[in-house]
Parts: C-alpha cells; sequence; structure tokens
C-alpha cells in the first residue's frame, strides 16, 4: 500500500495517511516506538492510530494547514522504519 491523500471534502482529507500491518501487536508497537523516536528527533508529529497488528499514520504541518515537503520525507522515512525487523 502506499501513501494516499484523501480528496478534499472527504472527513480525513489534508493529511498523507497509510496503513501498516505487522505480524502481531508487539511488532506493530515496536513500529510506532520507532516512529516516536523519528516525531521526536524531528519535533514533527504524526496523528498514530493503532489497531492491534495494524498502525495507521497521518503526516500533516498544522502550521501550514497542509501536506508540506517535510511531511513526504517523514512518510518516506516511516515506511522505511516500517521494514526494520
Amino acid at each position: 500500500m502506499r501513501w494516499r491523500l484523501p480528496k478534499a471534502g472527504s472527513k480525513r482529507d489534508g493529511a498523507l495517511e497509510r496503513e501498516f500491518e505487522f505480524d502481531g501487536f508487539r511488532e506493530a508497537i515496536a513500529f510506532v516506538n520507532r516512529i516516536a523516536e523519528l516525531a521526536e528527533a524531528q519535533d514533527h508529529h504524526p496523528e498514530i492510530l493503532i489497531a492491534y497488528r495494524r498502525v495507521r499514520l497521518r503526516w500533516r504541518s498544522h502550521s501550514a494547514d497542509a501536506v508540506t515537503e517535510r511531511d513526504r520525507e517523514l512518510a518516506a522515512s516511516s515506511t522505511a522504519l516500517a521494514a526494520v525487523a
């Protein structure tokens, strides 16, 4: 699955969004912890939803009221972190 930007006017518009699925809860939480480290280091924090072995991330710059290049870079970094075992 790729990152997507929901269409304008939808309830979930305005953020890069992707759902990741892992083998189990521990792996999902380990991923969330890696995202937390990235977010803290960059002082830019995504919305995170955890549902057992699924994690949904949404990157958006609230100060710009838009998706910025920084969000795109952090989304790409998130994808790389999902591949870490």
